[in-house]
């Protein structure tokens, strides 16, 4: 390929870039790598490419290109190329990739072998199902993944599962003075078998639903209230937010994470726990 002809090329696939047709983007810059993998700009294509490629989802190929913009990347210096080959790493299980990638980007990314699982520290993620779209909590795992610890309101998404989000932030969500990234999801990367239950409680104190939300807690069940839900347009989620806690003495419905049975038990051992004043009533499934 002349290069005239390449030049050519790169300007469609910016052209392409621009206008978000990932495919076409994709394809042309690989028609110009196959021969120029190695130019002064070449870092860039490789990286547009894997990039475009993650924009389809096409999490083999964003990593098959994805490691190449790495390796002509520098390390430790938060280049996004080493985010990219994470997250596609991460998707196919390609750990020692992804270990490596993570370092790349500039995390202190503990030493071992397999998937990580110590990332810690709490975020928020933006689940995306066929158009439904809902922020929850989430206990972080590795830089890309995170285990849903609210009890989602979206139907068929669940309390426990872990979720792939991107690395960029859109919007953030503050508590106690405390701000919190918001994740867009990218892809459900292990469901959870724990069904969603709602239920009417009354209580005479707050501190009496604080014990029977621990009690859930306490089995890695979920427990919350129904009426801490807000309904956002997409512009204002994107937005900063504080949040505060929802709970109210008297009666309130909750939404429950938990096996029916382990649920109307946990319940009733609650209630039982005292002679007046909590009571429990409507257990039923939501999904």
């Amino acid at each position: 390929m002349e290069k005239s002809e390449a030049k050519r090329l790169l300007g469609r696939a910016q052209d392409a870039f621009d206008a978000g047709e990932w495919q076409e983007c994709a394809e042309l810059y690989e028609q110009v790598l196959a021969h120029y993998p190695d130019e002064s700009r070449s870092e860039v294509w490789w990286y547009d490419a894997a990039l475009a490629y993650k924009f389809l989802r096409d999490w083999p190929k964003a990593y098959e290109l994805g490691r190449e913009a790495a390796a002509r990347s520098p390390r430790g210096e938060s280049d996004p190329a080493f985010w990219n080959l994470g997250i596609a790493a991460t998707i196919l299980r390609e750990w020692e990739v992804a270990r490596d990638a993570w370092r790349g980007f500039g995390f202190a990314v503990p030493e071992g072998e397999g998937e990580i699982t110590d990332f810690g520290g709490m975020a928020c993620v933006r689940l995306d199902t066929d158009g439904e779209r809902e922020v929850v909590w989430a206990q972080r795992l590795c830089p890309t993944r995170a285990r849903v610890v609210n009890v989602p309101v979206t139907p068929g998404r669940r309390f426990g599962e872990i979720v792939v989000h991107d690395g960029e932030p859109k919007g953030e969500r503050v508590v106690e003075g405390e701000a919190y990234y918001v994740f867009d999801e990218l892809m459900l990367f292990e469901g959870s078998r724990l069904p969603t239950l709602t239920v009417t409680v009354n209580a005479e104190r707050v501190g009496d639903l604080e014990e029977l939300i621990s009690r859930f807690a306490g089995r890695d069940f979920g427990a919350e209230p129904a009426s801490g839900v807000r309904a956002l347009c997409a512009c204002c989620s994107e937005g900063s937010h504080e949040q505060t806690r929802s709970l109210h003495a008297g009666a309130q419905q909750l939404a429950l994470a938990a096996p029916e049975a382990e649920a109307r038990q946990l319940l009733d051992d609650w209630a039982g726990a005292v002679t007046t004043g909590r009571s429990w009533s409507g257990l039923q499934p939501v999904d």
